[in-house]
């Protein structure tokens, strides 16, 4: 009997225990789905999310069909262990998500979607947490350290947002400032951007089974945190697209797993480790983009297993390394832009796995071996801007993969290989600026798929061959500064896909324009220069609708212009020395009923343009389209005579020296000790500025170009006749004036009045300058930048982008006004035009879009103007507090926050509200969408109205 009753009893105690344990796992998983359905709640009404219904029967029976929501999975006992949406397009925030809801989760992935706001702070309460991906979304804000709770990862994803890194909890003591507000000191936030940073935590380095770490694409800030050497199980670590700085962490090297490392394009600087050549799993590593020096890791592929390798753009120098020779596991190499030595016969072996190398723009000597022809991947093989000799090996035509071929501006001699043509893929070759000879080959005719052929400045002669009218998707087709002669071929009509270029200019080319040309509608640049063409410009031409620029100057052609828009509107200068033109819409050419003046007997073939005519439009022209050619003439910079012998004389023979109409080229020779450093009084990219005091006490500054050789030539007269070009045109009291400019030998400077005070950027830099320009001071010059942009943008025909507004370009004389300068970027906008260009300017002042697309339009300027505005109210470059700027509102901003602090605060409210006016202004130029920026010309009457200092 007793027995029974204890049966009785414990089978009670069961029950009771089993109903308790029950009641516990319904509220469990109740707590589990009604944290999803708040979730659901303050995401709004979307499809992604409309299974995700719990009826009041499941909450009251603890049932779990949450289990079968969309992107819900659960363990058997019911507990959610894994959040996936993917790639759904979902979008809200994580703000109402109770982390602490969800003990089991294991896998939250909701890459590739639209979630923004910021990444919760409870998120490390999930504790047993295994992968955990937010990458390619738009969340921003700062990574919360409790990460470094979740002990249990393995992949840890947040690239591709906008997210800041972590703010250290010493800039607030009190611990309440942000907490309160919602906002950071703008003071404390610069000193985080510059000693602290928003960095990668430290405490990432805890995360002892972490194998992926992707950082990749934020604004992380600071050096690379040497915790993460502890990551021993660590393959794949990516923090490229940041913001990072200082140098490799040495321990890195002992990740002996690791196989991606990723930190291209941040602002990391030093040596590269050595010990990074004991990573012999690494299959991918790039440094491209940073401010590396110092040799590459010599046992970078000490594994064989490399794939991918990228070190370009950076300022590497010394040899290849040498483990690289014998990698044949390599997939992808990119080096360009270094200062790289070495020789490329020998330093190079067989690759039979590659598909792209840029070697570009290093200083590799050596011949271009047969070997190359063995790399039987090879779609991209660019290796411009070296010193590279000897000929094009015939065994380069055996690529049938290729697509890109970039051999310009080296020393390449001999004749261009007939089995070029053998390559069906070709889509862009380059030989440009060699020393090539022979004909062009027959056979560039059977490049059927080509779209760009640049052989412009080699020594090529003989005919055009009429089969380059078969490359019908050329787009672009340069054949410029070459000794090419014989007619036109009509066939080059065929090339109907023609847009971007067609350069024949400088040959020695005869008979007529064929009318044929008409039917190249989408071209937009015409140049057909400096030949022996004859008879009249055909009216077929009048056809091409898409021309923006043309140029049939020093020839032999006669007859009217053709009618269209394109020949009414170019200069003079596209027409000039010319046996008979004529035309009733072009300045400067006669009426075509006019009775035709006797010629004096000019010599044509000197090619010799002298200008005597004031520096106004016809010369900017002239020389942009004409003197440029004539200074980049092979003849004259490798002294060939037109016969193609060695010259004796060394002089140019396009030398010119105007100054006010007198020549000063030995007067400024004189009292610059021939450009002594001793009156150096600044120095550019592009070359250094004098100070010059002449005869009669006048004082000038000169601005010489840096000689570069040959390579660099091009780039030196482009930036030359840019400068001359659009200052030649600008009159305003804002902009320096520009007296006048000399050519001669080596020596390219430009004559302009002397700015007393100097940069603005010296001024700021220096704490005596920085209070003699008081805030009224400031305003003034913002003033008078914002009046020479406007001027520039709404008051030229065509309108003028300077492209590089920056402090440094800025001159303040004895009254500190200011002066834009330096014009060697600037382009004259056209219209109807893409207006495409290389990237240039000062960095940190370039647009966004610039720097992505390529298209200069007069918001890149505007862009820059709010930088400048935002660097003279706090003193210096705003760096990265820009990108934090963008994100607030101008009401959100404490102005004594933003000011320069070695200025007293400002005396009055109205002051006040003037800079208050100047900081909006600033932030609207900012904006990130082009479109959405003012026009300096709004920005030049919202200064004149509301921030007059008057």
């Amino acid at each position: 009997m007793a027995n029974q009753q204890n049966c009785v009893s414990y089978a009670i105690l069961v029950t009771w225990v089993l109903l308790v344990c029950s009641c516990e796992a319904s509220f469990a998983l109740t707590s589990e789905a009604l944290a999803l359905l708040k979730w659901k709640e303050g995401l709004g009404n979307q499809s992604i999310i409309q299974s995700w219904v719990l009826s009041p029967e499941d909450a009251n029976s603890g049932n779990t069909s949450h289990c079968k929501w969309r992107g819900i999975m659960c363990n058997d006992a019911g507990s959610v262990t894994e959040i996936n949406l993917a790639y759904t397009g979902l979008t809200g925030t994580l703000q109402d998500l109770d982390f602490s809801s969800f003990p089991n989760l294991l896998r939250l992935d909701l890459k590739v979607n639209k979630l923004t706001g910021t990444v919760p702070s409870n998120i490390g309460l999930l504790s047993k947490l295994q992968f955990l991906d937010l990458s390619t979304n738009s969340l921003h804000g700062t990574l919360p350290l409790s990460l470094a709770n979740l002990t249990q990862v393995y992949e840890l994803d947040v690239s591709r947002n906008n997210i800041t890194g972590v703010l250290d909890p010493r800039l607030f003591p009190d611990g309440t400032g942000a907490a309160k507000t919602g906002l950071i000191s703008l003071k404390n936030l610069l000193l985080q951007t510059t000693a602290l940073g928003g960095r990668i935590p430290q405490e990432i380095g805890n995360l002892k089974y972490l194998s992926l770490l992707a950082l990749d694409e934020n604004h992380f800030y600071g050096p690379i945190p040497r915790s993460l050497g502890n990551l021993s199980e660590l393959s794949i670590l990516r923090l490229s697209g940041n913001l990072l700085s200082g140098n490799i962490p040495p321990n890195l090297g002992t990740l002996s797993k690791l196989t991606d490392l990723r930190l291209l394009t941040n602002k990391l600087s030093g040596q590269v480790p050595e010990e990074l050549g004991n990573l012999s799993s690494l299959t991918v590593l790039h440094l491209s983009e940073n401010n590396f020096t110092g040799q590459l890791p010599q046992q970078v592929c000490q594994g064989g297993k490399l794939v991918n390798f990228s070190a370009a753009f950076n300022n590497f120098s010394g040899p290849i390394p040498v483990s690289l020779k014998n990698c044949h596991s390599l997939y992808r190499v990119r080096l360009e832009h270094n200062q790289l030595t070495g020789v490329v016969d020998q330093d190079f072996g067989v690759y039979p796995n590659l598909t792209y190398v840029d070697l570009s723009f290093n200083n590799f000597r050596g011949e271009l071996s047969a070997n190359w022809g063995e790399c039987k991947n090879l779609t991209v093989l660019r290796i411009a801007g070296n010193m590279l000799s000897g000929k094009i090996p015939v065994e380069i035509g055996q690529l049938n993969s290729l697509a890109v071929l970039d051999l310009s501006f080296n020393q390449i001699s001999g004749e261009i290989p007939a089995q070029l043509g053998k390559l069906s893929k070709l889509l862009f070759l380059s030989l440009k600026d060699n020393w090539l000879s022979g004909q062009v080959p027959v056979e560039i005719g059977e490049l059927s798929s080509l779209q760009s052929l640049d052989l412009s400045m080699n020594m090529l002669s003989g005919p055009i061959p009429y089969q380059i009218g078969e490359c019908t998707r050329l787009r672009l087709l340069s054949l410029a500064k070459n000794s090419l002669n014989g007619t036109i071929p009509y066939q080059i009509g065929n090339l109907v896909a023609s847009q971007n270029l067609l350069d024949l200019s400088s040959n020695f080319l005869t008979g007529e324009i064929p009318s044929q040309l008409g039917k190249l509608t989408s071209l937009e640049q015409l140049n057909l220069s400096c030949n022996n063409l004859s008879g009249a410009i055909p009216a077929s031409l009048s056809n091409m609708w898409s021309l923006i620029a043309v140029n049939f100057s020093y020839n032999n052609l006669e007859g009217p212009l053709p009618d269209s828009n394109i020949f009414r509107s170019s200069q003079p200068s596209a027409y000039s020395n010319n046996k008979d033109l004529c035309s009733g819409f072009v300045k400067g050419l006669k009426p075509c009923n006019a009775t035709p003046e006797r010629k004096n007997g000019r010599n044509k073939k000197n090619r010799v343009v002298i200008v005597v005519a004031p520096l106004a439009g016809g010369l900017f022209l002239s020389l942009a389209f004409v003197g440029v050619v004539g200074l980049l003439h092979p003849w004259s910079s490798r002294n060939f005579s037109k016969d193609g012998s060695k010259s004796s004389s060394t002089e140019d023979p396009f030398s010119m020296c105007y100054f006010n109409g007198r020549i000063v080229y030995e007067d400024i020779i004189k009292a610059t000790k021939n450009f002594n450093d001793t009156y150096c009084i600044g120095e550019g990219g592009t070359g250094k500025v004098y100070k010059v005091e002449m005869p009669g006490s006048q004082i000038l500054a000169v601005k010489k170009l840096n000689y570069l050789g040959r390579d660099g030539e091009a780039e030196r007269i482009k930036s030359f006749s840019y400068e001359v070009a659009a200052l030649a045109e600008l009159r305003h009291r804002n902009i320096v004036k520009l007296h006048g400019f000399c050519s001669r030998g080596k020596h390219i400077f430009l004559v302009y009045e002397f700015i007393k005070n100097g940069s603005l950027a010296n001024m700021l830099s220096s704490d005596k300058g920085a209070k003699e320009l008081d805030w009224e001071k400031r305003i003034r010059v913002v003033k008078g930048v914002a009046h020479a942009l406007n001027y520039m943008h709404h008051d030229c025909d065509p309108p003028v982008v300077h492209r590089d507004i920056s402090s440094n370009n800025v001159l303040l004389n004895s009254e500190l006004e200011a002066h834009v300068s330096d014009f060697g970027t600037a382009r004259f906008l056209k219209p109807d035009s893409s207006n495409w260009t290389t990237i240039a300017g000062t960095y940190g002042y370039i647009a966004p879009e610039l720097a992505c697309t390529g298209v200069v339009t007069e918001k890149c300027d505007v862009y820059s103007f709010g930088v400048l505005t935002l660097e003279v109210m706090i003193g210096k470059h705003p760096g990265e507090l820009i990108s934090y700027l963008q994100s607030l509102s101008s009401r959100c901003i404490h102005l004594d926050d933003v000011l320069d602090a070695r200025l007293s605060p400002p005396s009055d409210q109205q002051l006040a509200d003037k800079l208050s006016c100047l900081l909006t202004i600033s932030l609207s130029c900012l904006r990130a969408n082009p479109q959405s920026r003012p026009s300096m010309r709004t920005v030049s009457q919202l200064l004149e109205i509301k921030a007059s200092s008057d």
